[in-house]
C-alpha cells in the first residue's frame, strides 16, 4: 500500500479522494490553485502544495507543477480524480516517466479510448454493440459526407473524435443543414480539443442514458459493479443519476455486464471505468468510456457495498481485486442530485461567499461536498458544489428521503439548483422511471413558454 498520494485536483472529489486515502492510513498531499487556499481539503491534508494562480491552465492543467509537487513532497503516487487531466494520456505517461504511479489506466488505453473512432472500434472487436455509424473519421469531401449520411439514414449526430462533456457534437436532420453542421463542428472540435477531426452515428430520437460501472486489475480480473441510469440532462451534462437503472431485467443488466468486463480484460483495462451506453427499444448502443472516477460513483457504492475509490487505489498498488463477480450484490436504491452554484431555471453560474449552510441527515442519505459557511465558491471553476444521495429498500423510498434532504437542505448567499430538484422529485414521469435524455430539456422548454 502506498504511504503518501499526491491528489491532483479540487473540489468534492479531492475531498473524496482524501477520506478514501485517510481511512487507508495513507498520507495524502493537495496541490491547490491561489483561489482554493481556504478549501477544506487543503486544512485537512498532511501537506499542501500551491501551484499557481487561479485558472486552471495555469494550476491544475500545468503538468509541470504538478510533477514538481509530487517530486518535492516524496510522493509516491498521484489520483487525478475526475476532469481536469484525469483523461490525459501525455498527463498519465508523465506520471509514470518521473517515477510516479498513476491511479488510473495506462496511458494507451487512456488513448485508445479517448478517441471515439478507435473506442468504437475496440468495442465492437470485444462483442459490445455500437451505434450504427462510421468506423472511421469523416472525409473532407462534402458529397462522400452526404452520401454517408443517407447511408446511415437522418437523423443524424457528428461528432468529435476527441469530444467529451457534451462539446464537439451538432444533430443534423435533413441533408440540407449538413454541410453548414460539417464544417461548424469541425470547427469547433478543433476549437476545444485541438483536433477537428469528426464522425458521424445515427442520432436516436429518445434514448435512455445507462452506464455500467466497472473494476479491472493488472491481472485481468474484472468484475462489473452494475448500472446507473443519468438520462435527466441538460446540454448533455448530468443533473439526477440513480442506480440501479429503473426497469431493466435481470438477465439484460447481467448480459450486459459481462460484455463490458470482458472487454476490460481485452483491452487490458486497468482501474475504474465507466462505460456509457444510449439505451432504446430494449437495446444497448456503446457510446463511450470514461477512464476514470464518475461524479456519479456514490449511488453505486451505495447499492454494492464497495468502495470504488479505496478500489482504485488497491489496484493501481499492484493488489488483485478483493471481490469476484459472484459475491457483489445489489441492494436497494440511491438517487444523486448534483448541488450547482447557479440559477435553479436560468442555469447562470452564481459565485460568491455562502452566509448559511446546514446539511440534511436521516436514515439513508449521503452528502459529498468541500464546501461549508462562509466559504466562498470561485468563479473560475465548475459549479457543482456538491452531492446530495438518498438510499432506500426501494426506488420509491429513495425519492421520499430525497425530497425530506432537499427541504432540509440550506444553501445561503447563493443561488444554487435545489428548487429544480425538488421539482423534478415531484414530477410524475421522473416518478414512474425511465425518462429519456431529452426529457428535462423539453420540460424546461415547456415550462418557459407557459411562463
Amino acid at each position: 500500500m502506498f504511504e503518501k498520494i499526491l491528489i491532483a485536483n479540487r473540489g468534492e472529489i479531492a475531498m473524496r479522494i482524501q477520506r478514501a486515502c485517510r481511512e487507508l492510513g495513507i498520507k495524502t498531499v493537495v496541490v491547490h490553485s491561489e483561489a482554493d487556499s481556504e478549501a477544506k481539503y487543503v486544512k485537512l491534508a498532511d501537506e499542501s502544495v500551491c501551484i499557481g494562480p487561479a485558472p486552471s491552465s495555469l494550476s491544475y492543467l500545468n503538468i509541470p507543477a504538478i510533477i514538481s509537487a509530487a517530486e518535492v513532497t516524496d510522493t509516491q503516487a498521484i489520483h487525478p480524480g475526475y476532469g481536469f487531466l484525469s483523461e490525459n494520456a501525455d498527463f498519465a505517461e508523465r506520471v509514470e516517466k518521473s517515477g510516479f504511479v498513476f491511479i488510473g489506466p495506462r496511458p494507451e488505453t487512456i488513448r485508445l479510448m479517448g478517441d471515439k473512432i478507435s473506442a468504437k472500434n475496440a468495442m465492437i472487436k470485444a462483442g459490445v454493440p455500437c451505434v450504427p455509424g462510421t468506423d472511421a473519421s469523416l472525409p473532407d469531401n462534402t458529397e462522400e459526407v452526404a452520401r454517408i449520411a443517407r447511408e446511415i439514414g437522418y437523423p443524424v449526430i457528428i461528432k468529435a473524435t476527441a469530444g467529451g462533456g457534451g462539446r464537439g457534437m451538432r444533430v443534423v436532420h435533413t441533408e440540407a443543414a449538413l454541410h453548414n453542421a460539417f464544417a461548424m463542428t469541425r470547427t469547433e472540435a478543433q476549437a476545444a480539443f485541438g483536433n477537428p477531426t469528426v464522425y458521424m452515428e445515427k442520432f436516436l430520437e429518445h434514448p435512455r442514458h445507462i452506464e455500467i460501472q466497472v473494476l479491472a486489475d493488472e491481472h485481468r480480473n474484472a468484475i462489473y459493479l452494475g448500472d446507473r441510469d443519468c438520462s435527466m440532462q441538460r446540454r448533455h451534462q448530468k443533473i439526477i443519476e440513480e442506480a440501479p437503472a429503473p426497469g431493466l431485467s435481470e438477465r439484460v443488466r447481467s448480459k450486459i455486464g459481462e460484455r463490458c468486463a470482458e472487454a476490460c480484460r481485452k483491452i487490458r483495462y486497468r482501474g475504474a471505468g465507466t462505460f456509457e451506453f444510449l439505451y432504446e427499444d430494449r437495446a444497448f448502443y456503446f457510446i463511450e468510456m470514461n477512464t476514470r472516477v464518475q461524479v456519479e460513483h456514490p449511488v453505486t457504492e451505495l447499492i454494492t457495498g464497495i468502495d470504488i475509490v479505496q478500489a482504485q487505489i488497491r489496484i493501481a498498488g499492484g493488489e488483485k481485486l478483493q471481490t469476484k463477480q459472484r459475491d457483489i450484490q445489489f441492494r436497494g436504491h440511491a438517487i444523486e442530485c448534483r448541488i450547482n452554484a447557479e440559477h435553479p431555471y436560468k442555469f447562470t453560474p452564481s459565485p460568491g461567499r455562502i452566509t448559511t449552510y446546514h446539511i440534511p441527515g436521516g436514515p439513508g442519505i449521503r452528502v459529498d461536498s468541500h464546501v461549508y459557511q462562509n466559504y466562498y465558491v470561485p468563479p473560475y471553476y465548475d459549479s457543482l458544489i456538491g452531492k446530495l444521495i438518498a438510499y432506500g429498500d426501494t426506488r420509491e423510498q429513495a425519492i421520499a428521503r430525497m425530497r425530506i434532504a432537499l427541504s432540509e437542505m440550506v444553501v445561503e448567499g447563493i443561488d444554487t439548483n435545489i428548487p429544480l430538484h425538488q421539482e423534478l422529485m415531484q414530477d410524475s414521469e421522473f416518478m414512474r422511471s425511465g425518462v429519456n435524455i431529452h426529457y428535462l430539456e423539453a420540460k424546461l422548454a415547456k415550462d418557459r413558454a407557459q411562463s
